[in-house]
């Protein structure tokens, strides 16, 4: 890899009520507290720890409420801007001019870590649209109480990790595609089924890899689309329900725990 990636993290609400925020004090999923932080917070201190990240821009409806937030004064190159109402159209209005790549993650993943950055990235290269997958046995293993959205396919069920490459203006059409269907983003044959019969019928019936999905639903793009299966099984557990907020706690103290035994 040459040279930093800016990043942008989606820290928006979306439309309706979030259980998640009921009776908790705070107007926007992205300042709820975990782990005696807020969500967003973990997120950007996980980037800024990365070397392989550079700027990082922070998109959100409100994107001051945000930007008031304690924990993130005086951190270096880090920037707020205001958010559309949907995803892709904010991540249309936000992506620098040309084809230079950049990082996308979202104010929920509080599990992030900079070891799971590098991993994701030198996973991504030579790709136009890269995608952080976890496969189903790899979280089982550790969590098997953890429940998530599953894509199946021959080799394998597997979850979003909520990190993505994109190689800037390049990936325009699909997210012009993406718009039209995000609405349905929880329903792994849905999002399929808008690439193509073809490769709807491919998934039912475990015709091919994800691997393989993934390429044949870039190439109707023009884009050479890629997963990067993700070797920790925390890359995919994001905060969407309170058993999450719970699991995620718990993984947060074991991580402190383990710190403290390494000290000298």
């Amino acid at each position: 890899m040459s040279g930093a990636i800016p990043a942008i993290v989606l820290a928006g609400s979306r439309p309706g009520p979030d259980p998640l925020l009921s009776g908790r004090g705070v107007s926007t999923k992205a300042l709820l507290p975990v782990a005696g932080q807020a969500m967003l917070l973990h997120v950007v201190r996980a980037l800024r720890a990365s070397p392989l990240v550079g700027s990082i821009t922070i998109l959100a409806q409100n994107s001051a409420e945000l930007a008031a937030e304690a924990g993130l004064a005086g951190l270096d190159d880090l920037y707020f801007s205001d958010s559309g109402q949907g995803i892709s159209s904010s991540l249309v209005a936000a992506l620098p001019p040309g084809d230079d790549p950049l990082l996308v993650t979202t104010a929920d993943n509080v599990l992030l870590t900079p070891a799971m950055i590098e991993e994701f990235l030198h996973g991504a290269e030579d790709s136009d649209v890269a995608v952080a997958m976890v496969e189903r046995a790899i979280l089982l293993a550790r969590y098997p109480e953890s429940r998530r959205t599953w894509l199946k396919f021959r080799s394998g069920w597997w979850s979003g990790a909520n990190m993505f490459r994109l190689r800037g203006r390049r990936v325009l059409p699909l997210l012009d595609f993406w718009g039209r269907i995000e609405r349905d983003r929880k329903k792994g044959l849905k999002i399929i089924a808008a690439f193509g019969p073809w490769l709807l019928i491919g998934a039912l019936l475990r015709l091919f890899t994800i691997h393989q999905g993934i390429a044949r639903a870039g190439r109707r793009f023009g884009l050479a689309a890629k997963v990067v299966p993700m070797s920790a099984p925390e890359a995919c557990i994001d905060a969407d329900k309170p058993a999450d907020i719970d699991l995620i706690e718990r993984i947060f103290a074991a991580r402190d725990e383990a710190a403290i035994g390494r000290r000298p």
